[in-house]
């Protein structure tokens, strides 16, 4: 499930309700009526007239602050780490690559760093911190797959740099759910402070591309970072919880993403459905937060992807662009989840993208 695209229409289709953000606050109860006065001539008549309390307003419940909830991931703290080269790689065309490794959670994480060859700019290289989709943990491997997306990036001048996330490979830790656990995108807002800090690299023009699973990474990012200052997302898993509970990838070719029903099953027994407790599943929802994302987004998806539907990046796009957001959406006619049959004009738009906003 790596992936490529091509866009063609960046129509949305029919308007969809979107979840509006905050409702997290308990509402109060207004108090009922206050028994009424009697003038203090007739004792009799105030003996006999008992007091009538007032109700006692019952709160709305606060949604429990669990680590996935949003408000959470943005309490704690990203200080990522010194980016350490483990082994350097046979250069690209105009680009040098190494393998290197960060600190995530106390983790040691590997990664693919390129940096560009040649003068660099005088506040450094743009940065494109690169998430990739679902490949079996114990499969993966840092120099294989999504080896054309990360050269088109890289030869147009940006150091890139793809997280290989934690139990992937012979990174540290244990591999976990995207959509169940923080630990992923802990990973690369990890990562994220650790090319801030990483010499030739310029802190102030950092985007991120993530595809599939990876596009969920993404967004989750962006409403907890505004460090983040554009996204392409490609396929990307970006519906709300409500759609995402329904929704259950095929097998296909290829094992479907780390979406086990285990934390769905919990998160449900433990807090209810979205419509019985719909502020739980609103606090761990990126859309629910997107009054919050400052970066402008550019989405790609092929009309015959049989893993992430399409109808995903159209949910997306109606909720950014009703919140007025800067959002964009191209689709690709009978294109697959990779977007294989278009990925040079894919790749193309989200390059001019990128440099659009990021050089």
């Amino acid at each position: 499930m790596d992936g490529m695209a091509d866009p063609r229409s960046a129509t949305p289709l029919t308007r969809r309700q979107f979840i509006q953000a905050g409702g997290m606050a308990a509402v109060g109860v207004a108090a009922l009526g206050a028994a009424a006065c009697q003038p203090p001539s007739t004792k009799s008549a105030q003996a006999s007239r008992s007091p009538t309390p007032s109700p006692t307003p019952t709160p709305s419940p606060t949604p429990p602050l669990v680590p996935l909830a949003i408000v959470a991931m943005r309490r704690r703290d990203y200080p990522g780490s010194p980016l350490t080269i483990a082994q350097t790689l046979s250069p690209g065309s105009n680009y040098t690559q190494s393998i290197a490794s960060y600190l995530s959670d106390g983790l040691r994480i590997n990664g693919l760093l390129t940096v560009p060859r040649g003068s660099r700019p005088a506040n450094g290289w743009p940065v494109i911190i690169f998430n990739h989709g679902y490949i079996p943990p114990a499969q993966y491997r840092t120099t294989e797959r999504y080896v054309a997306y990360v050269d088109a990036l890289a030869r147009n001048g940006y150091i890139v740099f793809k997280s290989d996330y934690r139990g992937h490979g012979s990174s540290q830790g244990q591999p976990s759910s995207a959509y169940g656990m923080p630990d992923y995108t802990v990973d690369v807002l990890n990562a994220l402070s650790t090319l801030k800090r990483f010499a030739g690299a310029d802190p102030t023009r950092i985007g991120f591309w993530g595809h599939s699973m990876g596009g969920h990474i993404t967004l989750r990012s962006l409403v907890i970072s505004q460090d983040i200052k554009a996204a392409a997302i490609w396929a990307g898993v970006v519906a709300p919880y409500r759609d995402l509970l329904n929704w259950h990838p095929p097998p296909a070719d290829s094992s479907p993403p780390a979406f086990n029903a285990s934390w769905r099953v919990d998160f449900v027994k433990q807090f209810g459905t979205p419509d019985e407790n719909p502020a739980f599943w609103d606090a761990i929802s990126p859309n629910a937060f997107l009054q919050d994302v400052t970066a402008p987004v550019q989405m790609h998806h092929g009309t015959a992807d049989a893993d992430v539907p399409l109808a995903f990046s159209q949910t997306l796009l109606q909720e950014l662009t009703g919140l007025n957001k800067s959002a964009e959406l191209f689709t690709y006619p009978g294109d697959n989840h990779n977007i294989s049959n278009n990925f040079s004009t894919a790749m193309t738009r989200s390059i001019a993208f990128f440099d659009r906003i990021l050089k």
